[in-house]
């Protein structure tokens, strides 16, 4: 009985020495999720995270997913502690996206079809930095200066000296930082919005990329047709890569394929009836919809026109025979 205190305090002791390195566990994996980086335009970071929805799909997340060797599940966490305003001299060359972190280096790919949003020259942009805990600090958003070639690492020299906008302490508001600033008038084609998020409740400073599209110049030096004039609301529509969609032009050809083909089979069954077709659609109205491939419901549903006309040929042929007998 004697020896019953001691093995107590031993199994208490074991079963302390047990809790405290998961509660030193929790306590350090709590602050690597509790930062943030921009939603809105997307940035690379959150864009190929698995939280990035089906842009996380993409050829470019792919491969950055591949070259980094893990997912960017710590999305919020691409910070660097102690940079003090010094960051030419901090992130390398080449290496701004990542901010230099190996974690990160398969956000510096030097690509042309990183999931973008597209935006108005000289338009009033709110930015979206998704957060989970509030930090006092400024952030200071730059772009890349005219003429940026999107296929060659990003560099220092490929930003102006100074951001062209500059924000202090924004309230954190459901989750989200929102930063208001006027874009830039004289950019056109793909650019990189880069942001930088200098922490002063915290020793740390945030980097992301955010690759952005605007309206292609004109021979006048101006942006494309409908692009807004300055102070406009800008326009943003994540975008899997350096192309818009082109959803409505996909469907539209095979939509008129298949009426065409449609007609082509009633034209065939006038032929052979002798009489008017009885419900001939009007021009253009869809016979099907079909996919972005082009393929899909349409084409069974032509194939199965184009049957029932034949059908409908060899039923009058027949009519006509036993008519003459």
């Amino acid at each position: 009985m004697s020896r019953m205190p001691w093995i107590n305090s031993h199994r208490a002791a074991l079963a302390a020495a047990v809790a405290v390195p998961s509660l030193l566990t929790v306590w350090a994996a709590g602050p690597a999720r509790a930062h943030g980086a921009p939603t809105d335009p997307v940035s690379r970071v959150y864009a190929c995270s698995p939280e990035g929805g089906a842009v996380s799909r993409s050829a470019a997340c792919r491969a950055a997913v591949a070259a980094n060797g893990a997912p960017f599940t710590a999305w919020d966490n691409l910070r660097i502690a102690n940079v003090n305003g010094r960051d030419r001299q901090v992130v390398p060359d080449g290496g701004l996206c990542s901010g230099g972190l190996p974690a990160y280096r398969g956000l510096d790919l030097a690509r042309s079809d990183w999931p973008s949003t597209r935006l108005t020259p000289g338009a009033t942009l709110t930015m979206r930095y998704s957060s989970t805990i509030p930090h006092t600090g400024t952030f200071q958003l730059y772009l890349t200066k005219a003429g940026y070639d999107p296929s060659k690492p990003l560099t220092w020299s490929d930003l102006p000296d100074r951001p062209f906008a500059s924000v202090k302490d924004p309230a954190l508001t459901n989750g989200a930082y929102r930063i208001t600033a006027k874009l830039p008038s004289d950019r056109s084609g793909r650019h990189v919005l880069y942001t930088v998020w200098r922490n002063t409740s915290t020793p740390d400073t945030y980097y992301s990329c955010s690759d952005v599209e605007f309206p292609a110049a004109t021979a006048g030096g101006t942006g494309g047709a409908g692009a807004a004039g300055p102070g406009s609301a800008a326009k943003r529509t994540p975008d899997s890569g350096a192309k818009p969609t082109g959803k409505a032009s996909a469907s539209a050809s095979p939509t008129a394929s298949a009426t065409e083909a449609a007609g082509t089979a009633g034209t065939a069954e006038k032929a052979a009836s002798g009489a008017p077709r009885a419900a001939e659609a009007p021009a253009g109205t869809p016979v099907a919809s079909t996919g972005t491939s082009g393929t899909g419901a349409s084409a069974p549903l032509v194939a199965g026109g184009a049957a029932g006309a034949l059908l409908l040929t060899g039923g009058a042929a027949l009519a006509l025979r036993l008519r003459r007998r």
